[in-house]
């Protein structure tokens, strides 16, 4: 039952601590969809040092400087504020008794776990000298157990060491906008070296839940997918408990028990109250009424009725597809409006300047007439992708690409692409994966065939660990196995942008010859199959209010407000007038850096009164 202060008790639990309520929380908890009573958050003051000599660390870190975790040292938030190449960089904290308390030691909960957000790119971990683990992948999330690093004497004062290794040349590494020149350039912007994501620990039990996967079956039904980790005797139980909170309502209470011989278990939960389809949209998740479902997770004994372990999560419930030439939310048509969203801030770069940053940012996109974000180049903070889910957009999911095409580039972005769906399936917001862009690491495809093989395997790599969403297997162009055909057009005129996507015979015209850009939309014996079309880049008008920056850019300029806001609306009237696109997609949210084509300032204020660009958006 929920209480006053926003928490859920877990069932039959008398001595266990209260889980906060999943969907209400206030975007702190680095891991949203999984929940625990305590942990110890490690972001802070680390020591730092720049050095590419490993031998110099074994006599007690010289040299060191301040570095404030999880801001990247490129950026001025860190207090290092050095924008140039960081090959090898190395990290050092104390790991105190309070440190272990937070996080929940005990002797419930004798395990201790160790949570990495996002390290850019190679990790190595150490703790007391001892060799922990290591980790490849700048944008996923990795864990170690550290219980016999930390454990054995709780008073101790210990010393957690991290050394991100990331060559700035190396472009078989996924890297998405991340410049590989030393100075930023056209659209890439400045680099992200180490940790730029939340450190931190947790204590659970002996058996533990390791990780949840929601998926939605149809309207009615979610599977939940647990792993469990740690020793199991066998025979456990695993209890989940669905509620919609803002009515206070019991939607489902399933019990199944585990087989003894995996770490992984699938368990169906069904809302009995959606068979009646009268009522079935009052709980469908939509952007307009983000609802979303409460469940706590436990794992039982073979016998009794206190668990194991217990964690908060939440899901929402709905459904995404395709249907001709229309996108479906729920089984009905959905015009995607989309804006462009490089998450990027001036002064910590890839990494939100706080917590409170990404939920504004949701904000400021549905402020400005918005639906849908597609994150751009970068697998993004889960907490923004909790807000999103809770305040209510859609929300396309990209991977960071890599510049170069060869074995050793396809397997970095194979292994961290799998890795970001699987972190960010539970979302209800995110609705569409984008694996690749504008052929970036395949920049041959329109006549390599290994390449077209590698494009068509990312997209059906993706299906097979998701087969609830969409696919785009190439988003602007040259398009190999797409669900939806989507298209990058930057031309500035509007009555030129409306003639391109008029009537179904622009439609044959641009998918069967060469497009905007002078590429061909459909390339390695694609076929236009009637799927939804979408233009999803265009825009990028340059004004810049107030002070003027030379190096500053767009596809068109504007010579003032009035005028940039014309030039928008006549850009949106055309997509409006097209008798076949699905939606749309701006570019972009914000300046960032050399582009100065953002609806917003870099600092996230509107250039013009917000109510003006939201009219031009939406068309009322």
């Amino acid at each position: 039952m929920s209480t006053l202060d926003g928490t859920v008790a877990a069932p039959d639990t008398a001595s266990a601590p209260a889980l906060p309520l999943a969907s209400r929380q206030d975007g702190t908890y680095p891991r949203p969809q999984m929940l625990r009573a305590a942990w110890a958050d490690l972001d802070g003051t680390w020591s730092f040092r720049n050095d590419g000599d490993d031998s110099a660390w074994s006599t007690g870190f010289p040299d060191a400087r301040d570095i404030v975790v999880p801001f990247p040292p490129e950026s001025a938030a860190s207090g290092i504020d050095e924008p140039g190449f960081h090959p090898v960089v190395w990290y050092s904290r104390a790991i105190t008794r309070a440190d272990l308390e937070a996080a929940g030691h005990g002797t419930a909960a004798p395990r201790l776990v160790l949570h990495f957000g996002a390290v850019d790119y190679h990790a190595r971990v150490w703790i007391d000298g001892q060799f922990i683990g290591e980790h490849e992948g700048g944008h996923t999330p990795f864990s170690f157990d550290v219980t016999d690093a930390l454990a054995s004497d709780p008073d101790a004062v210990h010393t957690l060491v991290v050394r991100a290794e990331d060559d700035p040349h190396d472009l078989t590494q996924p890297r998405g906008k991340q410049d590989w020149h030393e100075d930023p350039h056209a659209i890439w912007y400045r680099r992200t070296t180490g940790i730029w994501q939340t450190v931190w620990l947790e204590a659970v039990p002996t058996a533990s839940i390791e990780s949840l996967r929601w998926t939605n079956v149809d309207h009615a039904t979610v599977r939940l997918t647990v792993r469990i980790a740690g020793d199991r005797t066998g025979g456990e139980r695993l209890r989940v408990v669905a509620r919609w909170d803002e009515r206070d309502e019991h939607l489902a209470t399933v019990e199944s028990t585990l087989g003894d011989t995996s770490d992984e278990f699938d368990v169906v939960v069904p809302i009995s109250r959606q068979t009646n389809g009268q009522a079935e949209d009052e709980l469908h998740w939509t952007p307009d009424a983000p609802r979303l479902v409460d469940a706590t997770v436990s794992l039982l004994p073979r016998a009794g009725t206190t668990p194991i372990d217990s964690v908060a999560s939440y899901f929402g419930l709905r459904t995404v597809g395709i249907d001709g030439g229309t996108f479906l939310l729920n089984g009905r048509s959905h015009d995607v409006r989309s804006v462009l969203n490089q998450g990027y801030w001036p002064d910590s770069h890839i990494a939100a300047p706080s917590r409170e940053a990404l939920r504004r940012e949701v904000e400021l996109i549905k402020e400005l007439g918005f639906n849908a974000a597609r994150n751009h180049q970068k697998i993004e903070d889960p907490r923004f992708l909790y807000w999103a889910d809770r305040l209510g957009i859609l929300v396309w999911g990209e991977a960071p690409g890599a510049y170069a095409f060869s074995p050793r580039a396809v397997q970095r972005l194979m292994r961290e692409w799998m890795d970001a769906v699987e972190r960010d399936a539970s979302h209800p917001s995110i609705v569409t994966w984008v694996p690749a862009n504008e052929s970036w690491g395949v920049q041959h495809i329109a006549t390599d065939p290994a390449q077209q093989a590698y494009a068509r395997a990312l997209a059906d790599v993706t299906r097979a660990i998701d087969p609830t969403r969409p696919v785009i297997s190439n988003d602007g162009w040259e398009h190999t196995n797409s669900d939806i055909v989507t298209v990058h057009d930057y031309e500035g005129d509007g009555p030129r942008l409306a003639a391109t996507y008029a009537d179904d015979t622009a439609r044959t015209r641009l998918l069967g010859g060469i497009g905007p850009a002078d590429r061909r939309i459909l390339v390695g014996g694609a076929e236009d199959q009637g799927q939804p079309v979408m233009l999803t880049e265009f825009g990028g008008v340059n004004y810049q209010p107030g002070v003027q920056r030379e190096d500053g850019w767009g596809y068109t300029s504007a010579s003032d407000g009035d005028d940039w806001v014309t030039r928008i609306t006549a850009l949106y009237d055309a997509i409006r007038a097209s008798s076949f696109l699905a939606g749309s997609c701006y570019t972009q949210l914000t300046d960032t850096m050399q582009e100065t084509n953002g609806l917003l300032n870099a600092d996230r204020s509107p250039k013009v009164p917000i109510e003006q660009i939201r009219r031009a958006v939406t068309g009322r």
